[in-house]
């Protein structure tokens, strides 16, 4: 049987102190997640990316840089190869309407965030928010 892991994106978007997440109901449960998302055929990672957080968040942004990126095997057995970039706010469309799934956008501070860890899609939420706090980030060159 062949490893087919699938492709994911995530951005992870600070403002004064708080982050863009998106409350999103996954296994009839709310659950909090990183604007994210699957990559489509014919779309590269960055196009990904920035049309997630659209979906999902009603907020176009600019990625800056890229965060990480992570192999997760959730519960299911099934594989994520997810690309993590950091990005900023452009303009918000507060019309848009928001992906199916998608309760609503929330800006909430990394103590909020742990202090709902039980309600985190997976525990990359949180890795990836450590990561982009505490590591080093790299030039969105290196995606090709």
């Amino acid at each position: 049987m062949r490893f087919l892991p699938h492709v994911t994106v995530a951005t992870i978007i600070e403002h004064e102190g708080r982050f863009l997440m998106v409350e999103e109901y996954r296994d009839g449960r709310l659950v909090l997640n990183q604007p994210a998302g699957h990559v489509e055929e014919d779309e590269s990672l960055i196009q990904a990316a920035r049309r997630e957080v659209l979906e999902e968040t009603a907020y176009s942004v600019e990625l800056t840089s890229v965060v990480g990126i992570y192999l997760f095997k959730a519960d299911n057995g099934v594989s994520y190869h997810r690309s993590c970039f950091a990005g900023k706010v452009l303009q918000h469309y507060p019309e848009r309407k928001l992906d199916e799934g998608i309760l609503r956008a929330v800006w909430l501070s990394l103590d909020e965030l742990r202090q709902r860890r039980d309600d985190l899609r997976s525990y990359l939420v949180l890795d990836c928010i450590e990561d982009y706090l505490k590591k080093p980030h790299y030039s969105l060159d290196l995606i090709r």
